[in-house]
This record gives C-alpha cells, sequence and structure tokens, in this order.
C-alpha cells in the first residue's frame, strides 16, 4: 500500500463540502484501506473565511481556489460551488494542472458537460459527477459503466425531492400548490427561493446529464423541453384519482422508435397509481431505465441533502483516487451518436384536457369535432354541468404533442369554450 497520501482541496464548503471533509475525517482508515493510499484534506476554498466550520483545520481554509489549486502537489479537486462561474474557470484550472475533479454541478455539467470532458480529455484527468443527478442514488456510473454493453431506450423518474413534496402533499392531504409549498419550506425541503424547483429548471439540467450518457449523444439544457409545477391545482388531482392515477414532474427521455433521434422532457404528468413511481413519497427521488438486454430498472433513494449528497461525492473520490493510483483514467463522455434532440411537438403520449364550457346543447360535439379536425382521437369525456356552465374533461388516445397544441389553441377559438382549465399528459401506461 502506498504511503503517501492523495491530496485533495474541496472547492466550496456549504451544507455538502462540510459533510464531505467530516466523512473524510472520520472514515480516514477505511478511505485508506478502499483506496490503497490515504486521502489527505489539503485545503479548503470559501468565500467567508471568518465563518465556524466545525472539524476543519482552520489553516486549510483560503479564499483563493485559483492558487490553492496551482500548489502543484494537488491530485483531487472536488467542487461543490454550484452554477456556473466560478465553478468552470476553476475546473478547467484544475485540469490544466494534472488534478482530477470531482463535481456535483448539475447546472455547468448541462450547459458545458462537452467542454468539461474534452478539458479532462486533453490533459488525462478524471471528471466524475455522481452527486449532479440524484443525490445518493447510483445512477450515473450504473449508466455510464454497468450498462454500457446495453442499449438504453427510455429513461422516465422523478429527480427533484421539492417538488415531489409539494405534489405528494397535495395529493394525500388535499392541499393546494401554496400550502404544500409553504410546508416544504419550513421544512427545510424548499429555498426561498423556490423557482428552480418548482419551475422545472433543476430537473432538466439532471435529465440534460442523463440524455447524454443513456443516449451516446450531446443534450444541453436547451435541448430539454420544460414545464413547471406551479399551475397544478387540486381540481387536477381530483381529475387524477378518479382515472386512478396521481400527478408527479417527471423527467422523461425517449429514443425515436426509428433510433435515429431523442426526445428529452421534464413537466407534470399523471401516471397510474400501478406504476411504481407512484408511491415514491416525500422529498425521495427513483429513476426508471428501460434497456434492450437489461429490460426496466429501477433506482430510488434520496435525492438531496448533505449527507447523501457526500455519499455520491465520496465514492466518486474514491474511483478518481483508485484511477490515480493505476495511472488510468475512468470513461469520459461517450457522444458518438450524435443524435439530434426532436422538438417537444415530436412526442407522442395521451393527454387529460380540462375545459371550461358553456352549459347548452351540441357543445361535446363542436368540442369532438375540433380534436378530430386535428387528429387527435378521443379515449373518454366526462362532462358536469350547473347553471349554464359545465366543466368538460376529455383524456385522448396517444397523438403528436403538435397536434395537441394545435387543438387546444383551436378550442380557444371557440365561443363555446371559456377557458382551458388544465392540459396534463399521461404518462407510464
Amino acid at each position: 500500500m502506498r504511503t503517501r497520501p492523495l491530496k485533495v482541496v474541496l472547492l466550496g464548503c456549504g451544507v455538502v463540502g462540510s459533510e464531505v471533509a467530516r466523512i473524510m475525517t472520520t472514515h480516514a482508515d477505511d478511505l485508506t484501506q478502499r483506496i490503497g493510499a490515504p486521502v489527505e484534506l489539503a485545503g479548503v476554498a470559501v468565500r467567508r473565511p471568518s465563518k465556524v466550520r466545525e472539524g476543519i483545520d482552520p489553516s486549510l481554509i483560503t479564499t483563493d481556489a485559483t492558487a490553492l489549486l496551482k500548489r502543484g502537489d494537488i491530485d483531487i479537486a472536488i467542487e461543490v460551488i454550484g452554477g456556473i462561474e466560478p465553478a468552470r474557470t476553476l475546473i478547467t484550472t484544475a485540469f490544466e494542472h494534472g488534478i482530477s475533479v470531482v463535481s456535483a454541478n448539475k447546472a455547468l455539467l448541462a450547459q458545458d458537460g462537452a467542454a468539461l470532458h474534452a478539458a479532462a480529455e486533453q490533459h488525462g484527468r478524471d471528471l466524475y459527477y455522481e452527486a449532479a443527478v440524484a443525490g445518493a442514488i447510483p445512477l450515473v456510473r450504473p449508466m455510464r459503466e454497468s450498462l454500457a454493453g446495453d442499449k438504453i431506450n427510455r429513461v422516465m423518474g422523478i429527480v427533484n425531492g421539492t417538488t415531489n413534496f409539494i405534489l405528494d402533499k397535495m395529493d394525500s392531504t388535499g392541499a393546494g400548490y401554496q400550502e404544500a409549498l409553504d410546508e416544504a419550506t419550513a421544512l427545510g425541503y424548499a429555498e426561498a427561493d423556490p423557482t428552480a424547483d418548482v419551475e422545472g429548471y433543476d430537473a432538466a439540467a439532471k435529465a440534460a446529464i442523463l440524455a447524454g450518457i443513456a443516449f451516446h449523444t450531446r443534450v444541453r439544457l436547451d435541448d430539454v423541453y420544460r414545464e413547471g409545477m406551479t399551475e397544478v391545482s387540486a381540481a387536477d388531482f381530483a381529475s387524477a384519482k378518479r382515472m386512478g392515477c396521481t400527478i408527479k414532474l417527471l423527467a422523461i427521455l425517449e429514443r425515436a422508435a426509428d433510433g435515429e433521434s431523442v426526445t428529452a422532457r421534464v413537466h407534470p404528468a399523471m401516471i397510474p397509481l400501478s406504476h411504481p413511481l407512484a408511491s415514491v413519497r416525500e422529498a425521495y427521488n427513483a429513476v426508471f431505465v428501460e434497456a434492450e438486454a437489461a429490460g426496466r430498472l429501477m433506482f430510488y433513494g434520496p435525492g438531496a441533502g448533505g449527507a447523501p449528497t457526500a455519499s455520491a461525492v465520496l465514492g466518486d473520490l474514491v474511483a478518481v483516487a483508485r484511477n490515480k493510483l493505476a495511472e488510468a483514467t475512468g470513461p469520459g463522455e461517450s457522444a458518438y451518436t450524435q443524435l439530434p434532440v426532436s422538438p417537444m411537438g415530436d412526442v407522442v403520449t395521451r393527454y387529460h384536457i380540462s375545459l371550461d364550457v358553456a352549459d347548452k346543447p351540441g357543445v361535446l360535439a363542436q368540442v369532438a369535432t375540433t380534436f378530430a379536425e386535428h387528429g387527435v382521437s378521443i379515449d373518454t369525456v366526462r362532462q358536469q354541468g350547473k347553471d349554464g356552465e359545465a366543466s368538460l374533461v376529455v383524456v385522448t388516445h396517444r397523438a403528436a404533442d403538435a397536434a395537441l397544441s394545435g387543438t387546444v389553441e383551436a378550442l380557444r377559438k371557440l365561443d363555446t369554450v371559456r377557458g382551458v382549465a388544465s392540459i396534463m399528459r399521461v404518462e407510464g401506461e
């Protein structure tokens, strides 16, 4: 066993970084045995050096992350800063100075993953990022290593714990969106500004990363269709229950039937209560991977939090450290297929549409004609009327998203349609 320690620096020391430092200290002996050499925390770059950080030697604290990376004796950098800059520049600097990187930065990887992988390959270094998607759940490495010999056709999952907590509370208690959000905030599941979560940006970044790995093609954040869940209402949940469904914010990545393109999307959807994702409660994450040979695989567990995310970071640290000792690198970017990302209009699925209409004869026939004119077949219709007004709920057969969008625009122009209350996709059947 090598006795000279591998030197590790932390870039960022918030909730996750602090937990990483704690585990490195308390499990130092175990990590040494698993890696084959000791690992030493050699520096911690932070923005606020005056903040007390329990268990971290104050002499390791610095505000000059660049100087830390340029010291010349650092082996591995753990980036848990988040955001685009300065993280991007620091990771690139690390590669230039012979340092491999472990990152938890989903936003950066979704935006500039290709450039970062290219820089890592150019300098013969590792870039690992298990913690960037689904917290403690082993997902990235199984997809890019364990399933490397298989063909993945579809990935569907819950990859944001905050939104799942909110939707779960709306489903189980009948709470409205704001009430459920307030509870999530009080319990620490939601940030003071929850926009990244509830508008789907966080899930879309994770979807871009997973799509690139699953389909061996470059998928950027801008390629992912995104809808938030702020418009999901108690009425939507009531309709879902009547259909034997619940509602989840899903990331769905699919290879086209002809294998010539892929799609990536994030949006609320109704899923049957019989589907395993329907039973994912609270702030947990779960991802279904469908592969040709392996079949359906489900990955489940806590998707966020200091300790779970630190677990994923430390797993990557062990893998990268082993590679360093073997003078090798792990798998890099695999983008050989160069498949185009199709627009949302090409996606084919079922839809649940709720309309506010006039309660008079002929309305249903007019609505049905509009659907038929746009090539969207109706599966079921439910109508309730009172005092001259009615609610009309239409569930379609599978149709292209573009056809459904054209149908909705035409419905809005009908005199008898007073409003489109909600549109929800139906998945997982």
